[in-house]
């Protein structure tokens, strides 16, 4: 007996699970459409440089990849803004909000595949952009019936503008912004204070816990009074606070000592996370350094929504009638024409009644006809 496996990260999807994720897509079309965004989509098989190089800077080790018949290397989309980018700059720059559905492929996650649901908008100004990728999300959840969630904000600008000053080797750089993403205090204090920076030390170690409301961006208004700069930052971060809450969005909190998990990214950062469980359900910002490798400077934002765990969110669909019309050899054509009469209903047709059913409704062929030859 042949057993067959799937690979480690792979999985089949069934039922309700796929009834959901199909809804949640279908929703999502119709909301971004309404919102004059146009539809792109990109090979799933790219070269691996597109999203390897120095703009972009993932890591190949991450993806699924191979070589070509060139010898060079291809992979299975890791990325979607990154694919994006290099499909919108031969396009028509009149058009400036797309949307795109579909699979990315990394192999440092659970499942080596993820579905996801963006939007991109590019040569926009910054501040309409940002409002534009947050109201989007917050329309697109309130349609999916998800209001317990919780949107916070970041900004690369801070990180970046306290960085400047100790002078690090791009190593130490690196190992201290991922300590700061993994909220390690010891570890951003060892690193920072070796410069002899220790004012600057102490900051980064403190940006740690500075979240919350907007009370925090008061705080540190003050703290950075004679750093305008950082002030600006948070300015801009309270004005999109302010938009949120005028539109009755309230569950919005700042991060101030998040930090770009990419190179591209280049100021605001936005994160949704569904209160119920924690989990992350969209996520994006700035990236208009992206572009820059093809020689373009222009303006873009946009996020990303994880069409799994909104799936998984969501209640299990209202559950129609199933019925079972008994029918024969001869009679399968009579019961197929029934079937109209079972409007909205879910209509089976079986020569025999199986042991183990769910169906709600069992109806002979020759009942069902005799019932619509008495409704007319």
């Amino acid at each position: 007996m042949v057993i067959l496996f799937l690979p480690a990260g792979s999985q089949d999807q069934i039922g309700q699970k796929l009834d959901n994720q199909a809804k949640v897509n279908q929703i999502f079309r119709k909301v971004v459409r309404n919102r004059n965004f146009k539809a792109i989509e990109t090979p799933v098989i790219e070269y691996a440089n597109t999203f390897t190089n120095e703009h972009v800077g993932m890591e190949l080790r991450t993806m699924l990849k191979w070589f070509n018949r060139e010898g060079e290397i291809e992979v299975l989309r890791p990325d979607w803004t990154t694919a994006i980018a290099r499909a919108l700059v031969k396009q028509h720059p009149a058009q400036l909000k797309w949307f795109y559905q579909g699979s990315v492929f990394r192999n440092d996650k659970d499942g080596t595949e993820s579905r996801q649901a963006g939007i991109e908008i590019i040569r926009t100004d910054v501040f309409l952009g940002e409002l534009e990728s947050l109201f989007t999300a917050v329309t697109y959840l309130k349609a999916l019936n998800s209001d317990d969630y919780l949107i916070e904000l970041g900004h690369t600008g801070i990180f970046e503008a306290l960085l400047e000053t100790l002078e690090l080797a791009d190593s130490e750089e690196e190992t201290l912004r991922q300590a700061m993403y993994d909220k390690r205090k010891d570890l951003v204090y060892q690193i920072a204070s070796k410069t002899g920076q220790e004012k600057i030390a102490e900051q980064l170690t403190t940006l740690i816990n500075a979240y919350g409301g907007k009370e925090i961006l008061t705080e540190y208004r003050e703290l950075w009074s004679n750093q305008p700069q950082l002030v600006e930052i948070l300015d801009h971060l309270n004005k999109l606070i302010d938009a949120m809450e005028a539109l009755g969005v309230e569950n919005v909190i700042v991060d101030l000592g998040k930090v770009k998990e990419l190179p591209y990214y280049s100021g605001t950062m936005f994160r949704g996370y569904l209160q119920q469980n924690g989990q992350t359900c969209f996520s994006g910002g700035c990236y208009d350094k992206l572009y820059e490798q093809f020689n373009e400077n222009i303006s873009a934002v946009g996020l990303a929504f994880d069409v799994d765990v909104l799936a998984e969110s969501m209640n299990a669909t209202e559950q129609k009638e199933r019925i079972c019309i008994l029918a024969t050899e001869e009679t399968h054509v009579q019961a197929e024409q029934l079937r109209e009469d079972f409007e909205d209903k879910i209509v089976d047709i079986q020569y025999q009644l199986p042991d183990n059913h769910h169906y709600d409704r069992i109806i002979p062929v020759e009942d069902a006809t005799k019932e619509k030859a008495v409704d007319k």
